[in-house]
């Protein structure tokens, strides 16, 4: 399992973020310590609170995890 850290500000980055998520055959899960949402569910993920970092999580190989690094760059807290 991978846990990272995302940051999302707008309505449009949790669009972005929710179609890069679908376009993966693993599990995302996004959430902070009170709530977890399906990250590939637009309508799950509204229900966040975007003020601060929010935690992943995805169970995946090494490759699809190198692979979703890359196209979640902008969304990934350094």
């Amino acid at each position: 399992m991978w846990e990272f850290e995302i940051r999302l500000q707008s309505v449009q980055d949790v669009q972005e973020f929710v179609a890069l998520a679908t376009g993966f055959p693993f599990p995302v899960q996004v959430g902070n310590d009170r709530y977890r949402a399906n990250g590939k569910s637009f309508m799950e993920m509204f229900c966040l609170d975007y003020s601060r970092p929010l935690t992943a999580s995805v169970e995946c190989s090494e490759a699809e995890q190198a692979e979703f690094r890359a196209v979640l760059g902008r969304f990934l807290v350094k």
